[in-house]
């Protein structure tokens, strides 16, 4: 599957301090040391309805860090999947009287030219589940060789399952108490109520061949991949073991990144699956989470029909902490458009303030756990003392409009 087309970034003199963001596992902030390659993966929609905000503030927070990496010279291998075979999927397709794949295909399409419009700086790889399935079988194969997975006794429905305890250090990465993943398994696609587990919190690796459901043969049995496995096989088969980031939003630190993690370290012996696990907050409207189940959506899509300008919808998602849960809001969104008139009416000047100070500034705040409101409120500085106090630097409106552009991601 290909990605969406590529965004050029402008090259701005000078470099900033080593990246560092918080890592969910370890639970504090520590720097991330990458190799000449730099290597991320971050998980991708099931495409049953369009992109929302919650979508889009996952993919700008990684368009961020890869963006980081680049302005340090760094060779970037980011790695995106999309589950485009999922109940889902089948359910929306089922009710709309649409073929599963089209509908998959139509809302991939869409979520592509969202991220064009927003500018985020696509994957080297963009994989779908369907063309993955082999990696899978191949996967579940060893996982079930090796005893780490098992078949549930069950001649109509043999499905496999993940023993959780198939790894010493099964937990690690979310720190979850029992009690709170029991919980919290139930409420994010797990079975734990299926009958023939030897746990209820054992993860679902392939579901065995229902009527009416897509399947692909497996030495073990035709059917589908499960969720977590996906991306499991997607990385290990592309950017390997201890790769320098996974990502994703805080509702898929468990079970989805705990479990993707475990397979691949059960399978290899592996210490991490990733060097860093990091995660973005949930966006919220009137107090509740954005969801698809609550129906309480803003999508990208509609914004853009409104004419909105998509750096206002960067700028508004920036206006908050990544790590936080945070509001959307008409007032947000405001705030958001008066910062992007004033930034353009400044970098459209014939001169300015110095600005190097302010670009270093930039990078320094967005290094250090992509400080995104303390990035904002520099900028907001130098174009504040631009339009008030003008200055006698003719290269500096050109100079914070690159950085603005590189770092980012917002075209002035």
């Amino acid at each position: 599957m290909q990605s969406w087309s590529d965004t050029a970034v402008p090259t701005v003199p000078g470099s900033g301090p080593a990246l560092r963001l918080f890592d969910t596992a370890d639970k504090q902030v520590r720097p991330v040391t990458p190799g000449a390659t730099a290597t991320m993966y971050v998980c991708g929609i099931t495409p049953y309805d369009a992109t929302h905000l919650g979508h889009a503030a996952t993919y700008l927070t990684f368009d961020l860090v890869n963006r980081l990496w680049r302005d340090a010279g760094l060779d970037v291998h980011y790695v995106q999947n999309t589950t485009d075979v999922d109940d889902p999927l089948f359910e929306r397709a089922e009710r709309d009287g649409i073929d599963w794949r089209a509908l998959g295909t139509r809302e991939i399409e869409l979520f592509r030219e969202d991220m064009a419009a927003l500018r985020v700086i696509p994957p080297r790889e963009y994989i779908g589940a369907i063309e993955s399935v082999h990696e899978v079988v191949e996967m579940v194969d060893k996982l079930l060789a090796s005893g780490a997975a098992y078949i549930v006794d069950d001649p109509q429905f043999p499905d496999v399952y993940f023993r959780h305890d198939a790894t010493e250090q099964f937990g690690y990465e979310s720190g979850y108490d029992r009690a709170t993943m029991e919980r919290l398994f139930a409420e994010r696609g797990g079975d734990p109520e299926r009958a023939g587990k030897r746990d209820p919190i054992d993860a679902l690796l392939w579901r065995a061949e229902r009527a009416g459901e897509p399947s692909w043969p497996a030495p073990f049995g035709p059917g589908r991949p499960g969720w977590h496995i996906e991306c499991s096989a997607i990385a290990l088969n592309r950017i390997g073991t201890e790769f320098d980031v996974q990502g994703g939003g805080s509702d898929l630190i468990y079970p989805h990144h705990e479990y993707s993690c475990a397979h691949a370290e059960a399978l290899v012996k592996g210490r991490r699956f990733a060097r860093h696990y990091v995660h973005a907050g949930l966006i919220g409207l009137d107090g509740e989470k954005m969801s698809k189940s609550r129906g309480n959506l803003v999508f990208v899509s509609a914004l853009r029909r409104s004419g909105t300008d998509p750096a206002a919808i960067r700028l508004g998602l920036f206006a908050g902490h990544y790590r936080q849960d945070r509001e959307w809001s008409d007032a947000v969104l405001a705030q958001a458009l008066s910062r992007l008139e004033r930034w353009r009416a400044a970098a459209a000047l014939d001169s300015g303030p110095a600005a190097q100070d302010t670009v270093s500034r930039l990078r320094q705040h967005l290094a250090d756990d992509l400080d995104t409101l303390k990035a904002l409120a520099a900028v907001d500085s130098w174009a504040d003392q631009a339009l008030t106090y003008g200055g006698p630097d003719t290269a500096a409106p050109a100079l914070i409009g690159d950085a603005v552009d590189a770092l980012l991601g917002v075209r002035l």
